[in-house]
């Protein structure tokens, strides 16, 4: 082929030694021949994602391709001198055009200049990372077409890549690529030519892990994903190839995202305490109203990048789907990545954590407890936005705190933590209203400042197990017991059918606080809308205060909208909104405010659904994968009563039975 100069795009280092050739026609031929990158992908490919080689990169775009229903092209490569690779680009057989041809009876176009594509370099570790990507289509693609591509002509069904371990027998095969393989050294590095970087190393830029804990962490992983062939992890490299950020989650928690993924925390306790594990967690909330887990990570340093890369991580395991809202301690480079990440997601900052700085922020002030007061009645108790302004305003204003920097930033932010300005978000559950509701870590009572990470990895497991025991028994409560009403309420009998006993017992409240709602009135009609007032006496401080609550009802629409917000606060009905049902003559709660996401009469299955359509028999990874996931699905069926259990007991072992008197026939 001709050299071309590059001059398009940037190319980094040393680009005077460089040039471009369009295409690769080795890659069809290498992936015809070889057998040693087979390998299943059902992830599309993320910024930071690192392989072994060039070949890696183009298999692993391929099989993606494959997955979704695309062709791929090999539109740049980009060589030094030295005939030696440094950048490619793939992009969608699609992209581009052709040129125009001068024969009499031209084929036609058949490309539509899609912009989806993948840019990767060798990076100093002489690993191939991804650099950009653009996932979008401008052409309709479909996983059935993906047969015909070209590119897709010497792709095995679904082949996977193998870890090899010692000995002669066939053993369980990893899922994911083996896109970097962590050595057992004290810095974590990766394959690194110590003679090349020698002591020139930036810590900062690198997990701080003591002696054994890589080891610890591969083992981890590769023990993980031989149990649960779903489970996920990736690791993000420096630019010496040293152990950066991870991110990990399993197969339960990627399948509860898909039900309870509308509000998520991310938690840096660890992070913000120096604790000696820098961990990091994305936790939701169940039907129960418990903490649920939905991944971790352990990051080198609270900067911009490893948040916005531990975020796409994570994103790409939920499969691009973003929530609807996240919760985040307040910090300018958290807030830089969330924006930047999940756009469209609501970006609260979590209340609690605010207020329990309040003693080290303004413990020095002089009449420090008044301020506390005015600051708490005002965050707490402001029905309106109009009232948290003045009461704000007022206190900076008796107090003499305007040049207040922390006070100044806050202000600045009221609206991503003040409550008055969240009601129309929906949180589940997951932000306090009240000084009395608290948020505690997922791990809290697992790890403290001094905890090493071998040890928390040693616990991990035990740590969901727990936290999944206590599913199930609430489940079971749920199910079997009887729920007690205490009140005469139509509303509390009819959730009592639906809702989970821990819903309920929160709902309960509200069902007790409408005999507190007194001197209730109509105040105008608008149409179809009717204003009612609610009167109700408030503990602030150990004192009574009379609050003014004001409630919408539109009878023709059966809607109902209060201004204390506490159904998107809470995801169930308050007092005040019960009231005026009950006062309509409303007996049932209209549909619309009875969630799923509390319901105890869903089958929930913690297994990712896979088709078996494209399970190659002939293949022994594809039938252990297979049979593997049928089985668990047996096991959560069997466990959830005894008498199931003992069924499921003893239908396995005739299976097995059966399975012992079955001559193996020659594939």
């Amino acid at each position: 082929m001709d050299e071309v100069s590059l001059n398009s795009e940037p190319v980094g280092d040393d680009d005077a030694d460089e040039f471009e050739i369009e295409g690769d026609s080795s890659m069809m031929e290498y992936v015809g021949q070889t057998g040693i990158i087979q390998g299943e992908n059902p992830l599309p490919p993320v910024v930071g994602m690192e392989f072994e080689s060039y070949e890696d990169v183009y298999y692993f775009y391929n099989c993606y391709a494959k997955e979704q229903g695309f062709g791929v092209r090999v539109s740049n490569t980009w060589y030094r001198k030295s005939k030696e690779r440094y950048r490619g680009k793939l992009s969608c057989s699609s992209a581009g055009f052709k040129k125009k041809s001068e024969a009499n009876r031209p084929r036609p176009e058949t490309r539509t200049g899609c912009p989806a594509m993948m840019k990767f370099r060798l990076m100093d570790s002489k690993r191939w990372r991804i650099i950009e990507v653009e996932l979008e289509h401008n052409h309709l693609i479909s996983s059935k077409s993906g047969k015909f591509y070209k590119s897709h002509k010497h792709l095995g069904v679904g082949t996977k890549r193998t870890l090899q371990l010692d000995g002669t027998e066939e053993v369980p095969k990893v899922r994911l690529f083996r896109t970097v393989v962590i050595n057992a050294e004290d810095n974590g590095s990766i394959d690194v030519d110590e003679g090349e970087f020698g002591n020139n190393v930036d810590y900062g830029n690198q997990l701080k892990l003591k002696e054994g804990d890589a080891q610890a962490l591969l083992n981890y992983f590769c023990c993980s994903q031989l149990m649960d062939p779903n489970f996920f992890y990736v690791i993000d490299l420096n630019d010496k190839g040293c152990l950066k950020n991870l991110f990990w989650t399993d197969a339960r928690a990627r399948v509860a995202y898909g039900y309870f993924g509308d509000v998520v925390a991310f938690d840096t306790t660890c992070m913000t305490n120096k604790y000696e594990v820098p961990l990091v967690s994305f936790v939701g909330v169940n039907h129960h109203g418990q903490s649920l887990l939905l991944g971790c990570g352990l990051l080198a340093g609270e900067t911009i990048e490893s948040y916005t890369w531990l975020f796409r991580a994570w994103l790409t395991c939920m499969l691009g789907r973003p929530p609807q809202a996240i919760i985040t301690d307040q910090c300018p480079t958290l807030q830089t990545a969330v924006s930047d990440v999940f756009p469209r997601a609501s970006h609260c900052l979590c209340l609690s954590h605010i207020m329990q700085k309040v003693p080290e922020k303004l413990g020095g002030l002089f009449q420090y407890e008044s301020i506390q007061a005015l600051l708490s009645t005002a965050v707490y108790y402001s029905v309106r936005s109009e009232e948290f302004e003045a009461a704000w305003e007022d206190m900076m204003q008796h107090h003499g705190l305007r040049d207040h920097k922390w006070l100044q930033a806050l202000y600045e932010d009221r609206k991503r933590w003040v409550p008055v300005y969240l009601k129309e978000t929906f949180l589940a559950g997951m932000f306090p209203i009240q000084p009395s509701d608290g948020v505690s870590s997922f791990f809290e009572e697992y790890i403290d400042k001094q905890t090493p990470l071998k040890e928390f990895l040693d616990k991990y497991d035990q740590i969901l197990q727990t936290k999944h025991q206590l599913e199930s028994l609430a489940d079971m409560d749920s199910r079997n017991s009887s729920y007690m009403l205490k009140s005469r309420s139509y509303f509390e009998l009819q959730l009592s059918k639906l809702y989970t006993n821990d819903i309920l017992m929160m709902f309960k409240r509200e069902v007790e606080g409408m005999y507190s709602c007194f001197s209730t009135r109509q105040l105008n009609v608008d149409g179809p809308i009717f204003t009612y007032i609610f009167k109700e006496q408030v503990e602030v401080e150990g004192n009574r205060r009379e609050t003014m609550y004001e409630v919408l009802y539109n009878a023709p629409e059966m809607e109902v909208l209060c201004a204390c917000g506490l159904f998107n606060f809470k995801g169930y009905l308050c007092r005040h909104a019960l009231s005026v049902l009950d006062q309509n003559g409303i007996e049932e709660i209209p549909p619309q405010y009875i969630l799923s996401r509390w319901r105890k009469d869903i089958k929930r299955s913690y297994i990712l659904d896979h088709s078996s359509s494209g399970i190659d028999s002939n293949n022994p990874v594809h039938r252990h994968d297979h049979l593997y996931k049928c089985v668990v699905q047996v096991v959560e069926e069997g466990r959830k009563s005894q008498d199931r259990y003992k069924f499921a007991l003893q239908a396995m072992e005739e299976l097995l039975n059966k399975l012992h008197l079955v001559g193996d026939q020659p594939m």
